[in-house]
């Protein structure tokens, strides 16, 4: 691994002089006013997301990946909280340190080492440091390292207390002593089962301190906090950690051992030990990244896009990316189309493990698919539009879009024969994808209506346009289900498979409508209204049924201004960028790459919310599409049925080079200059 100087030490404690090159600024986010408006930027490593925020040593909620209750008794499925192992305080002369008493506040983002950092002098008696980070090499455990240098005498108290979210009930906690070999041991113990679906969840916690070091946590019956006392001389300086891990039922069959064999491991293994695996495993997942020369403004953004949607997943988890992955409720913490269309497409060029992880979840959860299709009369399988573990469909029911947005079923599909052409592992297309793959073309054969003409119509749809409900023959709903039947056919020659007739005939036949003046139409009945989000303009990327530039920039001139410009969410402009970056507008580009995530951005780090309106970070959907216009755009990547090309396309005017690395199987770079 290579040895670096974290931000936490040299911007935190200024323990260690160094001169920082310019790249490690790229790598950092900074906040340094504690009165200004502030959305917390989520720590999180695929298992569990922790959320700090400004007051001293505050998390304000910790979200369990994938783990679900429901949002009332008969409510639908929501993502739980987690209980929260990560609470500490700390009094200074029997004084609460608070926001009130603190000075030289500063906090900073390490994209590199993925750790949050916060800095303050306390009654200008102590200076404080403190760094949290959900440990990648633990998926169920976060850290937090903080440092204390006294700068007179002082008696110091750090307590540590659990925090059990009220969707919880029958909720247990203790102080547990015990002794592993040499060890001795002192943790924190809670376990609770969720309201309504009986959800079990246990967290455990446990100071670590230095080798040799011989604190003795004192319990209180009443606080139920866990705590110890210092004496501090001027000058001294002292180290110590919290370590917490959540564990569930989903995961786990014991759940309460496992939390308390999880802190126990991380006892032995020690601080040093543990940051160096987690700080390795960073190294690895960035041997993937986008260098963006001559705007360090946009290589942030990006480069913190990108961080994200590697915090939200995880090799080998057989799990996807919610809306807000691990930063929040949102969406209930459902899978949605943002999965396959948004952030898939980034992470299967720069991520194999992840991608294949995201497709796993959907090839997992077929049989609940093909349940849905017999449910609602129809063949094959359809998938929800909002999924929850269970893969049935969790959308609340006064949402047209659980019955209608049907359009979903081909994205996956679609995505699947992505991932094959990627890997070209016929292995895994014969006996993952094609299965699936074969029962959506049966769904769109079955969903379609044939009419006099010979033509085919898709009736009763939502598409991406979430504002026209109940439609006929939305444009990007049939042009995605054309996609999937023609990359079935396709796969089952590949597999030796027979292919239907039928396939290729509907495939060739579902309408695509336009108006007289050759502009795609939206739908059957669209006649300029306001939409939410680009529908038709998708055609022109990512499913390429709008090849001439001419007509793609038509369709795009047309719509462009018709996103709501209130509540449309980031990622629409992204498409705009990509087509306006190949057909060589660099102004065009620009505008539409700033439009896609600019005013979405949130003080102080720069986290993504939905909309220009909305208070809902961190959007994964919209980090799919940055990274969209970057990779797919300006650098002009773009997987073909025989792998990835690199198209023409154009950079912003300011822009020297895109540098994305680590593409592929092989790990290849790409590089586009102007």
């Amino acid at each position: 691994m290579k040895a670096r100087i974290s931000c936490f030490f040299l911007l935190v404690f200024f323990f260690v002089q160094m001169v920082k090159g310019e790249d490690d600024t790229l790598w950092q986010l900074h906040a340094s006013d504690i009165n200004a408006p502030y959305v917390g930027a989520p720590m999180a490593n695929g298992g569990i997301g922790i959320l700090p925020w400004k007051e001293p040593f505050s998390v304000r909620q910790v979200i369990l990946n994938h783990v679900f209750d429901t949002d009332g008794p008969q409510g639908v499925s929501r993502v739980l909280k987690g209980i929260n192992p990560f609470l500490m305080s700390m009094d200074v002369d029997g004084k609460e340190v608070n926001t009130e008493c603190i000075t030289n506040w500063k906090q900073c983002v390490d994209m590199k080492e993925a750790t949050h950092n916060s800095s303050f002098r306390a009654a200008g008696k102590i200076d404080v440091g403190y760094s949290i980070c959900a440990l990648r090499n633990m998926p169920y455990a976060g850290l937090i390292r903080v440092e204390v240098k006294a700068l007179s005498d002082v008696s110091l108290k750090v307590a540590a207390r659990m925090d059990i979210p009220q969707e919880y009930s029958q909720p247990t906690q203790r102080f547990r002593k015990m002794r592993a070999d040499d060890t001795q041991m002192y943790m924190l113990q809670s376990y609770a089962v969720s309201a309504h679906r009986q959800q079990k969840v246990s967290a455990s916690s446990a100071f670590i301190f230095n080798k040799g070091a011989t604190q003795e946590p004192l319990y209180d019956e009443v606080t139920k906090e866990m705590s110890f006392v210092l004496n501090l001389k001027k000058g001294e300086q002292i180290s110590f950690a919290l370590v917490g891990s959540v564990c569930s039922a989903r995961d786990f069959s014991d759940p309460y051992n496992e939390a308390e064999r999880q802190v126990i491991y991380a006892i032995h293994e020690g601080t040093t030990s543990l940051m160096a695996a987690h700080c390795s495993l960073w190294n690895e997942l960035w041997e993937s990244d986008i260098l963006i020369e001559g705007d360090d403004e946009a290589q942030r953004a990006v480069r913190f896009a990108l961080f994200n949607l590697y915090s939200s997943c995880r090799e080998g988890s057989g799990l996807s990316i919610s809306p807000m992955g691990l930063s929040s409720q949102g969406y209930n913490g459902h899978i949605f189309w943002d999965s396959e269309l948004w952030m898939f497409p980034p992470m299967l060029l720069l991520n194999k493990g992840i991608a294949e992880s995201m497709i796993d979840y959907r090839i997992d959860r077929l049989m609940a698919a093909r349940k849905k299709a017999m449910a609602y009369g129809f063949k094959g399988a359809m998938f929800p539009w909002e999924s929850d573990d269970y893969g049935e469909e969790s959308t609340p029911t006064f949402a047209l879009t659980g019955p209608l947005e049907h359009h979903i079923t081909a994205d996956i599909s679609i995505a699947c024969w992505n991932y094959y052409c990627l890997t070209r592992d016929g292995q895994w297309l014969r006996t993952k994808a094609f299965p699936l793959m074969k029962a959506v073309a049966d769904f769109w054969v079955s969903r379609v209506t044939r009419n006099d003409d010979g033509s085919y119509s898709i009736c009763n749809v939502v598409g991406a346009d979430e504002y026209a409900n109940g439609v006929d023959d939305n444009a990007f709903t049939n042009g995605a289900a054309i996609r999937a039947l023609e990359y079935a056919c396709e796969a089952a020659r590949i597999c030796n498979e027979p292919v239907p007739e039928i396939w290729e005939e509907v495939g060739k036949g579902i309408r695509i409508l336009r108006f007289k003046d050759g502009v795609t139409r939206e739908h059957a009945t669209y006649n300029g209204e306001m939409i939410k989000q680009a529908d038709v303009n998708l055609l022109g990327y990512p499913l390429y049924f709008v090849g001439d530039a001419e007509s793609q920039k038509k369709d795009m001139e047309y719509y462009v201004d018709k996103i709501d410009p209130q509540n449309g969410p980031a990622m629409s402009y992204s498409v705009f960028c990509v087509q306006y970056a190949r057909m060589g507008d660099a102004k065009r580009a620009y505008e539409m790459f700033c439009r896609c995530y600019q005013p979405n951005l949130r003080a102080p780090f720069g986290v993504l919310a939905e909309t220009p309106t909305s208070d809902n970070p961190y959007f994964m959907t919209g980090a799919g599409g940055l990274l969209q216009a970057v990779i797919n755009g300006f650098c002009g990547l773009q997987i073909m049925d025989g792998g990835v090309e690199q198209l023409s396309s154009v950079l912003p005017a300011h822009w020297k080079k895109v540098t994305v690395k680590g593409v592929g199987p092989e790990k290849k770079m790409y590089v586009r200059e102007r």
